[in-house]
């Protein structure tokens, strides 16, 4: 009854994570003519967040084993509940921008925490159902922040209302503190046979750092891709707004659903052979929709197959990290792979958005075609090495 308690209180974790991503740009519009601001300072605002949530990542291995994965958990989610709130009493930028440095610092520590715990303690039936919850909270937290500013309450009852919600899952989370101090008495794997095999088979220092290298192709290709594929639509393919903007959620909802799904075949097929499906499937997705003259349908389908493609490879890649590494190692690559991640979710698109600049928007697929064929080498490479 503990073990299911604290499962879901795991999830529940990870929707509350993915709660705001997605509500600063819907939000934007509005709050920027409030605070008196350019369209382009939401930009300062992501990259304190990103640039926090990957020094926390780093820092978490060090974290994690003085704190705790609880303690971590409740800590970070009365951060971002506090920070959120500051967001909506906000009287000015300034204050914007130094509650944006706690909202990075708990989304880096909880991101960090529950992927190792999950990794360590679950299967990858759980990593991947982790990974589509937090898609949940994603999709809900513009929802909300969208009902908000059709109201009366606009913009600042948005934020409101998701720190609210927030707080309350902190408070969820400081009362399951004594479940977390029992789970590690019930994995779902029998981690002394990891351990003979990780003693049969060493592994070198340097993959503790190529295995995190995985994540910034990876962040490249799904923000990438959810940043310009409306841009590619609109402008390349003569698509209006609402068409583009339905297609692009018809990507994220494939990583999402697809995600549900492969956990529920995730340990008859495992971790590292659905890396290498989803690497090939979005190629085939990439190659569709990169591909000129085809019609419009099969385009768009291209685009959803490459988010399917997607959906395994970040908690596959992440579940798997403890099985490549000792306890002590794994905890410290897991926070790398979270910084890492956060960081190629910044630079990449950006790098993509230059290359669109030089080259025209038709060069941003075969770009993504590009670190998609890396990242599937790279990671051939870290299996044989591990």
């Amino acid at each position: 009854m503990k073990h299911a308690a604290l499962l879901a209180i795991i999830y529940l974790a990870f929707i509350s994570l993915g709660l705001p991503d997605g509500v600063l740009g819907v939000a934007w519009p509005a709050m920027r003519l409030a605070l008196d601001q350019p369209l382009a300072a939401a930009g300062l605002v992501t990259m304190i967040v990103t640039a926090c949530s990957s020094a926390c990542g780093l820092a978490s291995g060090w974290v994690l084993q003085r704190l705790g994965t609880g303690p971590v958990v409740m800590i970070s989610g009365f951060l971002t509940g506090l920070s959120l709130l500051g967001f909506a009493w906000a009287p000015s930028m300034a204050w914007v921008l130094l509650f944006a440095v706690p909202l990075g610092l708990g989304a880096g520590s909880v991101d960090a925490g529950l992927n190792h715990f999950v990794a360590e303690h679950y299967s990858s039936r759980h990593m991947n159902w982790l990974h589509g919850c937090w898609g949940i909270g994603a999709t809900a937290g513009p929802v909300i922040m969208g009902m908000a500013l059709a109201d009366v309450a606009g913009w600042q009852g948005g934020y409101l209302v998701i720190a609210g919600m927030q707080l309350l899952l902190a408070v969820l989370f400081l009362a399951s503190l004594p479940l977390w101090r029992s789970e590690a008495t019930h994995p779902d794997r029998p981690a002394a046979a990891d351990a003979e095999q990780r003693r049969q088979r060493p592994t070198p220092a340097w993959a503790a750092w190529l295995a995190p290298s995985l994540y910034l192709l990876y962040a490249t290709v799904e923000i990438g891709t959810g940043l310009w594929a409306a841009s590619i639509l609109v402008n390349g393919r003569g698509l209006d707004s609402t068409t583009a903007g339905l297609w692009v959620s018809g990507f994220y909802g494939a990583i999402m659903g697809g995600r549900f799904a492969i956990g529920l075949v995730s340990a008859r097929l495992g971790n590292r052979r659905l890396v290498r499906l989803g690497v090939l499937v979005a190629m085939a997705g990439a190659l569709l929709f990169a591909w000129p003259g085809l019609p419009p349908l099969l385009s768009l389908a291209g685009l959803v197959l490459l988010g399917l493609g997607c959906a395994p490879i970040y908690p596959s890649l992440m579940h798997e990290t403890t099985r490549r590494f000792d306890a002590a190692t794994a905890r410290r690559v897991v926070g790398r792979q979270v910084a890492f991640g956060s960081g190629g979710g910044a630079l990449g698109p950006a790098a993509l958005g230059l290359v669109g600049a030089q080259l025209g928007l038709g060069a941003i697929m075969p770009a993504v075609l590009l670190a998609l064929a890396l990242l599937l080498a790279l990671s051939a490479w870290l299996d044989r090495v591990t």
